[in-house]
């Protein structure tokens, strides 16, 4: 059993390796494959079973999102959506899902391809050779010896040119080889992707192509009248608006406050209606007329009010004239002298008198003059006319007058755009510390698990145990590499979460900046904590015996890391087998969503809950995209090593469930409302590049060790051909993926872009009915902050969803929708399918008389020609 040896000065006795906890064996990998199918196929035939009846969750997306999107109906049959399912095509994906989601699922459809290919050459060429070269050896013994002293019993000499040794040249051909298809596949598909992209923004129009953010705005331009002059003196086109961001601070807490109280006010008028019959309105009046009570149900009687009392004795004021039978939820209150005094009143007429006051505060903060912040965002007349003003330097000065690409409107982080740029700095160098300090904490409990479930450490505190998993070998297989597997994939689905929350606060302007961030952070957990420290540290104690060897020895990481990755193959074959074959199947059933649905649905005691509960849960590429690109390394890593075809076809099993998953959930189940404009693949892209230096490493020192020191070297010249690729993407390609070129603005759409099983699709083939998805997406948008905006909503207490209350003085607002001459152009006519009534400004019972006063969500506050 590997993991122990026999101690030379007690024949007979076992002693540990210190730094071994998971060895290999045959039946370790049986077990995990009964494992992983026996969990991946009771998910799949549930879900199967599941799909058809119950739409709510497994077709969210197409229940809620456009008719005409184009994607079929998939058949209700146990097996017949999947052929339904493949036959959907990439322009298909690219009209329903937008570019995020053709980016994503594009680089697992190279994965599978290029995996297929390198398990093929790898099972027909390189395995005969390793069966007949290694099949009378062990192949991990040279591996137990001290790294600092590698090597065979055949002295000091170079092997390479040993005819017993000459197998070892046929791994530096296959890293050559696989390597050069690697960068061939890769490269392939990013000037595809690139072409995609180009056609696909190219040929749209929506405000966020024709808008480009502003930052660095000194005092003296500060005003939208100012900016759109300076723009428009640069000549590179018309400034059609700009919007300035202020301080809104105030409105966004009143805003958030008033959900808080909206929510108490739901929740206290279901606890009095949950065994009423309900009522066939969609929302209760709410009106300040002295012969009413405020909020009142149905059928309650009226109260005379007390002209003369104030604010808080309304507040206090309790129920009047409870219905018979039943008593109105009830709220104590705590006023006086150190708030020990107490009284109970009427939890519907508090919250209700509440919520008015809260209108009228947010009325007069959506009128209030707010300080101008150093960040604008301008929209020009064309998407020529933004991409040169992104593309170019406008101030001498650095730092200032600086331009970026805008993000969508309903993308923006609106609390994050008027915070000062010092403070976002602060707020982002502090969560970049905080990782980098939680990556090493995160050292401890990784190598602790990892030991605790080690035979080694077993022997030495639970002997007896011990002896018992020696003896049975299923058993020992469970603790020795399913439980490390099981508990490495946890932390993989449980630690996104954090790092989701840490990005969230690190001051960003856009949501898609944060998916980027996640995908990053996410990445490199996976890479650092639960790669390198499983195989070049090993064990928290040895970090620094690892670090100050190598600062002995440049060679010392290259030896460890060819002898771990050797000594964990076993470990990593496991993880990405539970990984493809049973979590993949888990993931497409949406088992936390279905284990949460009960929980869920018994919490929920407002319509509104309810009604969130069947709305598409959002897919989070931060999540997901990390553990691929781990499996991708790991699969290249692997790919010229002894039994390496196993990790690729593993590797080609993973890729090839998770697209047809993911291609599901990202069409039908679940939304994905970011618009990074495919940024992910550059980091997709950085990252194969990671992997490939880290084959290559790890081949040179597994050459090494097998005393073959010049085709250990002849590895060089590839990994430094590695390093340039990455640098002349960087140089060649990567602006691509950030901007739009002119020409593909002006022509380049009838570029074939797509072609899907050998049929060339023109680039103006990727639109559907004239628009893109996030044309429909932004239809009616504008840049503006939505708590200027935003409909004020009315208790929701049946079924139906009451409609917004009208907001009467839209023209009040300052910077509201004004031309040069300053005068008001509030627009009073909501688009088709995008419009939306404007909140309630209560100032007594005038929103009656107001009530056919409406405004197309974002048309506020903004400067337009």
């Amino acid at each position: 059993m590997f993991g122990v040896f026999e101690d030379p000065d007690n024949p007979g006795e076992d002693k540990c390796l210190p730094d071994t906890y998971v060895g290999p064996g045959k039946k370790d990998t049986q077990v995990q494959l009964v494992i992983s199918l026996a969990l991946g196929l009771s998910a799949f035939f549930s879900f199967c079973t599941l799909r058809p009846r119950w739409k709510s969750l497994y077709a969210a997306r197409k229940r809620h999102s456009d008719p005409f999107l184009g994607l079929p109906a998939l058949p209700d049959t146990f097996f017949g959506w999947m052929p339904a399912l493949y036959r959907i095509t990439d322009k298909q994906v690219l009209a329903s899902a937008g570019l995020d989601a053709y980016v994503f699922l594009a680089f697992f459809k190279m994965s599978m391809r290029l995996f297929a290919v390198m398990f093929f050459l790898a099972a027909v060429v390189l395995e005969p050779i390793n069966h007949h070269f290694l099949s009378n050896t062990d192949s991990t013994h040279h591996f137990l010896e001290d790294p600092t002293t590698p090597g065979d019993d055949d002295g000091d000499g170079d092997g390479s040119f040993d005819r017993a040794k000459g197998y070892l040249w046929s791994y530096l051909i296959f890293t050559y080889f696989f390597t050069c298809l690697t960068l061939y596949f890769l490269d392939r598909e990013t000037t595809k992707v690139i072409r995609v992209r180009q056609d696909y923004l190219g040929t749209q129009s929506t405000v966020t192509d024709r808008t480009f953010r502003l930052s660095g705005i000194p005092k003296d331009l500060r005003t939208e009248t100012a900016i759109k002059h300076l723009v428009q003196r640069l000549e590179i086109g018309r400034v059609e608006s700009v919007t300035l961001c202020r301080d809104w601070k105030g409105l966004d807490a009143l805003m958030e406050d008033r959900k808080k109280v909206l929510d108490k006010l739901e929740v206290a008028w279901s606890l009095y209606l949950a065994h009423r019959p309900e009522q066939p309105v969609g929302g209760l009046p709410r009106t300040r007329s002295n012969g009413s009570n405020a909020g009142s149900g149905p059928g309650d009687a009226p109260v005379d009010a007390d002209e003369e009392a104030g604010e808080s004795d309304r507040l206090l004021r309790g129920d009047q004239s409870p219905v018979p039978g039943r008593r109105r939820p009830q709220l104590r209150f705590w006023y006086g002298f150190l708030r020990l005094q107490s009284r109970k009143t009427d939890a519907i007429d508090y919250y209700t008198e509440k919520l008015l006051q809260m209108d009228e505060k947010i009325h007069a903060a959506r009128r209030k003059t707010h300080e101008p912040a150093d960040l604008a965002f301008v929209t020009m007349d064309s998407i020529a006319a933004c991409q040169m003003a992104i593309q170019a330097l406008i101030d001498p000065h650095p730092g200032r007058l600086l331009t970026k690409p805008a993000p969508a409107p309903s993308d923006v982080v609106w609390k994050n755009t008027y915070a000062p740029r010092l403070t976002r700095r602060i707020q982002s160098w502090t969560i970049t510390i905080f990782v980098t300090i939680l990556s090493i904490v995160w050292l401890a409990p990784v190598a602790f698990l990892a030991s605790v479930l080690s035979i080694c450490t077993i022997n030495e505190f639970l002997p007896t145990f011990g002896e018992w998993l020696k003896e049975h070998e299923i058993a020992r297989a469970l603790v020795q590499t399913g439980l490390p597997t099981l508990v490495v994939s946890l932390l993989n689905i449980a630690v996104p979460y954090l790092y989701d929350y840490l990005s969230q606060h690190q001051g960003m302007i856009s949501q898609g900046d944060i998916a980027l961030s996640v995908i990053s952070k996410n990445f490199f957990f996976t890479f650092f904590n639960i790669f390198l420290i499983f195989t070049v540290f090993g064990a928290v104690t040895s970090i620094l015996d690892v670090l100050r060897n190598s600062l002995k020895d440049t060679t010392y990481i290259a030896y460890t890391l060819a002898r771990k990755i050797t000594d964990l193959s076993v470990f990593y074959t496991n993880f990405i087998m539970l990984q493809g074959l049973g979590l993949f199947p888990f993931r497409l059933l949406e088992f936390g969503s279905v284990a949460q649905y009960p929980l869920l649905r018994a919490a929920a005691r407002t319509p509104r809950d309810r009604a969130n509960l069947v709305q598409p849960p959002m897919f989070h590429y931060g999540f997901y995209l990390p553990t691929a690109l781990l499996v991708f390394i790991l699969c290249l890593v692997y790919s010229a090593l002894p039994d390496g075809y196993l990790v690729l076809g593993l590797g080609l099993a993973y890729f090839s469930l998770g697209y047809f998953t993911y291609k599901y959930q990202l069409l039908y189940a679940m939304d994905q409302p970011q618009h990074a404009t495919g940024g992910a693949w550059r980091m997709i892209c950085y990252r194969v590049v990671l992997g490939l230096a880290v084959c290559h490493v790890t081949m040179s020192g597994y050459l090494a060790l097998r005393k073959a020191f010049t085709v250990a070297l002849l590895v060089a010249p590839l990994f430094i051909a590695t390093l340039w690729f990455a640098w002349n993407f960087r140089e060649r390609v990567e602006p691509l993926t950030r901007f739009i070129s002119l020409r593909s603005i002006q022509g380049g759409a009838g570029e074939s872009a797509i072609d899907d099983d050998g049929d060339a699709v023109a680039g103006g083939a990727l639109l559907r009915r004239g628009s893109t998805v996030d044309e429909d997406r932004e239809k009616g948008l504008r840049f503006v902050n939505p708590s200027l905006v935003q409909p004020l909503e009315q208790p929701w207490l049946y079924q139906d969803a009451p409609p917004p209350l009208v907001e009467s003085d839209i023209d009040d607002i300052p910077g509201l929708s004004q031309d040069l001459g300053g005068n008001s152009s509030a627009v009073h006519s909501p688009p088709a399918g995008g419009g939306y009534e404007t909140p309630p400004l209560l100032r007594g019972a005038d929103t009656a008389s107001n009530a056919s006063s409406t405004v197309s969500l974002g048309d506020t506050h903004v400067w337009r020609e």
